[in-house]
């Protein structure tokens, strides 16, 4: 891959504000993209700007709710009447609140995720599609695991990432021979302060990805246009043993504490 393929083109990226999102902005600023960057955060995403901009990228601080369909609008046409045009669009907002499914107290968690999850990638890529087409752009969805297997203690979030794969893969499809590339990666578990926050002194017992490694590898793989990649080894391994042997990998999965939370 070149030094710097995302030179000058125009990125918009959500959920920037923290953990990949931030990474995914430092490392374009390097390239001296010019950004975008949605969160709800407004002070914390505004640093996140600064320090891009002092990396000799031009970055744009749009606070954003991505569950608001009105305000996914304004984020897209504020970023192209700053700049002019559209580039890419990194899907990276997401959050997930771990509990089996039979020990909700009610169904509130399970629709923010959807809302923000799925919907929020549904919402960008609508304004978006427009503009990518024009440019014959890229769509980035930062996916997981838990948008390909049944990881037990995520109905929520994984059936809200699952939705998210079957959006993209669909419209990968309509957007055949239009230049618009759809990629998306699917990640395991990753050192943020969200993993920190969920799982409390588990975290540090758990298998994770750096977030700057997480942002080069996706980065790369829209550089390329690539379709799909499922990070770290023991991920694919799980990934093909379940096209073969989906029982096993339930019965796996059903034995394995993959999922530990905070009361």
């Amino acid at each position: 891959m070149a030094d710097a393929p995302f030179r000058e083109h125009v990125v918009l990226i959500t959920g920037a504000s923290r953990g990949i999102g931030e990474q995914l902005a430092y490392q374009l600023a390097e390239q001296g993209a010019w950004l975008a960057l949605a969160a709800r955060s407004s002070e914390a995403l505004e640093a996140v700007a600064a320090a891009c901009r002092t990396r000799g990228a031009r970055a744009l601080a749009v606070p954003t709710d991505l569950r608001d369909e009105a305000q996914c609008r304004h984020l897209v046409e504020h970023t192209v009447s700053e700049y002019g045009r559209l580039d890419m669009l990194i899907n990276n907002a997401g959050m997930g609140f771990p509990r089996r499914f039979e020990a909700l107290s009610d169904l509130s968690t399970i629709r923010a995720e959807i809302e923000l999850n799925y919907l929020g990638t549904v919402y960008c890529t609508y304004y978006a599609l427009p503009y990518l087409k024009r440019s014959r752009g890229r769509i980035v969805g930062v996916n997981s695991f838990g948008g390909l297997l049944g990881l037990p203690g995520t109905a929520g979030y994984n059936a809200s990432k699952h939705a998210m794969r079957g959006f993209l893969n669909t419209l990968r499809t309509e957007l055949h021979g239009s230049g618009v590339s759809v990629s998306i990666t699917y990640l395991s578990a990753v050192r943020t302060a969200r993993l920190q926050e969920v799982m409390g002194e588990q975290a540090r017992k758990v298998p994770a990805l750096d977030p700057a490694r997480c942002a080069s590898l996706i980065l790369r793989q829209a550089a390329r246009r690539r379709r799909e990649q499922v990070l770290t080894l023991s991920g694919k391994t799980l990934v093909w043993l379940n096209g073969w042997a989906p029982a096993l990998v339930e019965r796996l999965l059903a034995s394995t504490a993959l999922i530990s939370y905070r009361e």
